[in-house]
């Protein structure tokens, strides 16, 4: 049993993937396209030559992967190569090297440099203040 490979949908998951809306696709397509157009091509088995060519160029994807990606077929191909627990890396922990109380001691005395420099700025200024009222 051969299934028919969707090619609206396949233009869809590519546009959603790179993350493009409706509209700026319709807006590279020309005046003559609209969000509802999109939605509607996007909803067609079949896509015409020439304008999966347009499609292509737009997503910089190859016209191919519009018309032979099939969905079941790459979850086979995925559920068949990696066993239970591939993508979960069990055994591996990460290991941070920042101590968040060594981070709160830091901002702390930086905080404390900061305050004793604008001191010493309060105190020049005040000298100079009273030198210019003298």
């Amino acid at each position: 049993m051969e299934q028919k490979i969707h090619q609206g949908r396949n233009v869809k998951r590519f546009r959603e993937m790179l993350n493009i809306k409706q509209e700026a696709l319709a807006y590279d397509l020309g005046e003559d396209w609209s969000q509802k157009k999109i939605s509607l091509l996007e909803q067609k088995d079949v896509i015409e030559e020439n304008l999966l060519k347009q499609i292509s160029a737009i997503l910089k994807i190859p016209i191919e992967a519009f018309q032979n990606f099939n969905e079941e077929q790459a979850i086979n191909i995925i559920s068949n190569t990696f066993d239970n627990g591939a993508f979960l890396n069990t055994g591996y922990s990460p290991t941070f090297n920042t101590n968040p109380i060594d981070k709160i001691i830091q901002l702390h005395e930086e905080k404390i440099a900061l305050y004793e420099r604008m001191l010493k700025e309060k105190d020049e200024m005040m000298l100079r203040l009273e030198k210019l009222i003298k």
